[in-house]
């Protein structure tokens, strides 16, 4: 019998969400960190070959029992409905393509925050619902949900770079770190395609990207600390 099925997969390109949350993370060296969200353990397979010790929770059973194998610890909770009491605390907690699905996310917020170590900090992942594409959609009358994507129909909350700005800070955190990726050339084009000529667009795109975040941003990351944590 095969297993379960992810929605959602690792994004190997070296411009994705994906990469650069572990590239931000680096080695665990034996730290604690908190995988909200962790589908089939897509992220914690890395981050526990890196050295991170993993707790991860997700809500799909399935998912969770197939991804119990790449962490320390699988909760299996839905967070709409419970926030659960965990064995802390986490030098980090991430927050990958997550917040954007829950029904209130600043309450998860506040609730799994609090399991932070005191130099601890969270990194969040949303899409742009601000990005060109999106507004050029709007303009011919056009607001259509697809399985994946900025307009994935399981989302029930929309980020730009401004409302996401005060999301944070309704956290109660502070923004330390800000990137925005491009949009996903690999994942749109078939895998016959994926020549150099694609890869330097990809990189080309993932510059402009960060300097027009608002516009050209397809996802935003931002890395962030609770206000006073780490101040003299």
């Amino acid at each position: 019998m095969s297993g379960p099925t992810a929605r959602y997969v690792l994004k190997p390109d070296p411009h994705s969400s994906h990469s650069i949350i572990l590239r931000w993370l680096g080695e665990g060296q034996g730290r604690r960190l908190l995988d909200v969200g962790a589908a089939d353990g897509l992220l914690s397979r890395k981050l526990t070959e890196r050295g991170w010790r993993v707790t991860a929770i997700e809500g799909d059973a399935a998912l969770a029992q197939a991804g119990v194998q790449h962490c320390e610890r699988m909760v299996v909770v839905n967070l709409d409905r419970e926030i659960p009491l965990l064995e802390g605390p986490f030098d980090v907690i991430v927050y990958a393509d997550v917040l954007e699905h829950l029904v209130d996310p600043l309450r998860v917020l506040y609730g799994l925050d609090r399991h932070l170590a005191p130099e601890g900090f969270v990194i969040v992942s949303v899409p742009n619902i601000a990005h060109l594409y999106i507004r050029l959609l709007l303009l011919c009358g056009r607001f259509d949900y697809i399985d994946r994507g900025i307009l994935d129909r399981t989302h029930l909350h929309f980020f730009t770079a401004r409302s996401l700005s005060t999301f944070i800070a309704d956290a109660g955190l502070v923004v330390e770190r800000f990137t925005a990726t491009p949009a996903p050339l690999y994942q749109v084009l078939p895998t016959s395609w994926h020549k150099r000529w694609v890869a330097a667009t990809h990189t080309i795109n993932a510059v402009v990207a960060r300097r027009l975040p608002r516009l050209l941003g397809y996802q935003f990351i931002v890395r962030a600390r609770p206000k006073g944590h780490g101040e003299p």
